[in-house]
C-alpha cells in the first residue's frame, strides 16, 4: 500500500530480460534503506526488491507487468518515481494506492500556467475506468486531483515542487503513463454496475 507522494526519483542501471521476466536495477539513494523482500513503487508498479548492492537495487516485472504499464518501454538512464510502502500509523498525505497499475495513457497537452503546468492524458474508456472531477489519480505513482474529467481524458495541475521531484519534469506529449484510478471509485463502480 502506498501514498502517491514520490520519495525519490531513481535511474535504471540496467535492464536484463529474463523468458518474459524483466530485471530492472536501479540507482538510488534509497537503495541502503531497502531490504530483501520490500515493496517499492516504481512509477506506480508495485515490485519487490530482489537484490541489493551500493546504491543500486534489482526489482523483477513479470510479462504481465510489463504488458499493462509503461516499465516495458524503460530504457537505461530513465528516471523512475519512487515510494516505499507506507507505515501504518503515519499521515496518508496522498491518498491510497495500491500500485496495482489499471491501465496506460498517453499526455496529449503540456501547457505551462504562469507558475504551474497543466498535464492532460488520454485513455482507452473501453476498460470501463472513470475519473471524476476533483477526485484522485494516480500517474506514474504520484497522488493527484482530476480537473476537466472526461469520458476518456483528464488534466491535472502540477505545482512546481512536483514538477522537480516527480518524472513531470521530462514528460512530453507522446509519452506513456501509468494509471491507477481510485480504489474507492472502482469499488462504487463496481456495486453501480459500471464495471
Amino acid at each position: 500500500m502506498f501514498t502517491g507522494i514520490i520519495e525519490n526519483l531513481g535511474r535504471v542501471a540496467d535492464l536484463k530480460k529474463e523468458a518474459e521476466n524483466l530485471h530492472i536495477t536501479i540507482t538510488s539513494n534509497l537503495a541502503s534503506e531497502l531490504q530483501i523482500d520490500q515493496s517499492v513503487s516504481h512509477n506506480g508498479v508495485c515490485l519487490t526488491v530482489v537484490e541489493i548492492s551500493d546504491n543500486n537495487y534489482t526489482v523483477t516485472a513479470i510479462q504481465e507487468t510489463l504488458i499493462k504499464t509503461n516499465l516495458g518501454e524503460l530504457q537505461i538512464g530513465d528516471v523512475v518515481n519512487l515510494e516505499r510502502a507506507m507505515q501504518l500509523g503515519a499521515r496518508l498525505d496522498g491518498h491510497i494506492v495500491q500500485g496495482h497499475v489499471d491501465q496506460t495513457a498517453t499526455c496529449t497537452a503540456i501547457t505551462e500556467q504562469d507558475g504551474s503546468w497543466m498535464f492532460t492524458f488520454d485513455y482507452d474508456k473501453t476498460k470501463n475506468n472513470v475519473t471524476i472531477e476533483k477526485g484522485s489519480i494516480t500517474v506514474d505513482g504520484v497522488s493527484l486531483t482530476v480537473v476537466n474529467s472526461k469520458h476518456h481524458s483528464f488534466s491535472v495541475a502540477i505545482i512546481p515542487y512536483t514538477y522537480e521531484h516527480t518524472r513531470f519534469q521530462h514528460y512530453k506529449v507522446g509519452d506513456t503513463v501509468n494509471l491507477e484510478f481510485d480504489v474507492i471509485g472502482k469499488y462504487v463502480a463496481r456495486l453501480m454496475g459500471k464495471n
